[in-house]
């Protein structure tokens, strides 16, 4: 963002995901670190997420802290294992950025309207989120919703490849391209929907069945 400092919820949830994944290296892989610590940091970063980032009356985890504007990028709380997919907060984060941010399987990364980035207006709409929705739906039981998203973003151009951001009134690629983040949840969504050993699955916590 251009227009000032903030508490960025996706941010603080990256932070506890490399404590979280360290930890893990150190339990299962026997690495050597400060585990104590990292565990005692890894839970403050949870504890103040979970009280400063969910707002209560918009019913969704928001973009920064004391923020009113959402933020598809908190559809990875799940992925990541930061909170369960049957948790209700991450259950009606999903279904606050479907009905607010999700226009015909397209999500844009937040409301540009309501976001002041520094940016012209008309951005696209974000085809990592979009896959991003596809694995909440995933992770959440809808199945069959996850399979026609997934099929709906088969928007690559001539030669396979994303860019991205689509834009669905000239109906065209936009933004960067190729864009190596739209093609690696591509290839996350696809992996997701098709092995029986599912990483995101494994990450969230969900049940294997």
């Amino acid at each position: 963002m251009r227009s000032g400092r903030r508490q960025f919820t996706y941010s603080k949830m990256m932070a506890w995901v490399a404590f979280d994944r360290a930890i893990k290296s150190v339990e299962k892989f026997s690495f050597e670190g400060p585990v104590g610590r990292w565990c005692a940091l890894r839970g403050r970063i949870h504890d103040e997420i979970c009280g400063r980032a969910f707002d209560p009356t918009i019913g969704a985890f928001m973009q920064s802290y004391g923020s009113k504007n959402l933020d598809a990028s908190l559809l990875l709380i799940p992925t990541v294992g930061f909170l369960p997919p049957h948790n209700p907060r991450v259950r009606s984060t999903i279904a606050a950025i479907e009905r607010h941010l999700t226009v015909d399987g397209l999500v844009r990364r937040y409301d540009t309207a309501d976001t002041r980035d520094g940016l012209p207006p008309g951005e696209g709409f974000c085809l990592a989120c979009s896959f991003w929705l596809a694995d909440s739906f995933f992770l959440t039981g809808r199945r069959e919703d996850a399979r026609q998203l997934f099929e709906r973003l088969t928007l690559r151009n001539d030669v396979g490849l994303l860019s991205e951001e689509y834009d669905p009134h000239a109906k065209r690629l936009v933004g960067n391209f190729p864009y190596a983040l739209s093609h690696i949840a591509l290839v996350n969504t696809a992996h997701n929907l098709a092995r029986s050993e599912k990483p995101a699955r494994q990450r969230s916590g969900a049940p294997s069945h």
